[in-house]
């Protein structure tokens, strides 16, 4: 399982820096919408075996980033879904996940 934390990542640029780095893609790695689709289904960036065994991704943190900026959010979104389309090895979890920050409004 690869876990990518949102958290944090203020613009487009952030977002695909903590891609490439979760899913420990090369650094040639193209930071825009096709690249991003071209490399979750395709099988030469994937880690090791999980083209036999599959690459379950969970998504933290999405939220605050698709509030801050709906069409990016959106986008990213569509992307994630087409790859899993693509990809029958390839399953997505998007977790809506607030800031990891605490509040000073919420107790504990």
């Amino acid at each position: 399982m690869v876990a990518l934390d949102l958290d944090g990542a203020t613009d487009k640029d952030g977002l695909m820096d903590r891609r490439a780095r979760a899913l420990d893609w090369p650094g040639w790695f193209g930071r825009n919408r096709d690249a991003l689709a071209d490399s979750l289904a395709g099988h030469t960036v994937r880690p090791e075996g999980t083209v036999e065994r599959g690459l379950p991704i969970v998504v933290d943190g999405r939220l605050p980033y698709a509030t801050a900026r709906p069409a990016e959010g959106e986008t990213a979104r569509e992307v994630f879904a087409e790859a899993v389309r693509r990809t029958p090895a390839l399953t997505m979890a998007l977790t809506l996940g607030g800031s990891s920050q605490p509040r000073a409004d919420l107790p504990g």
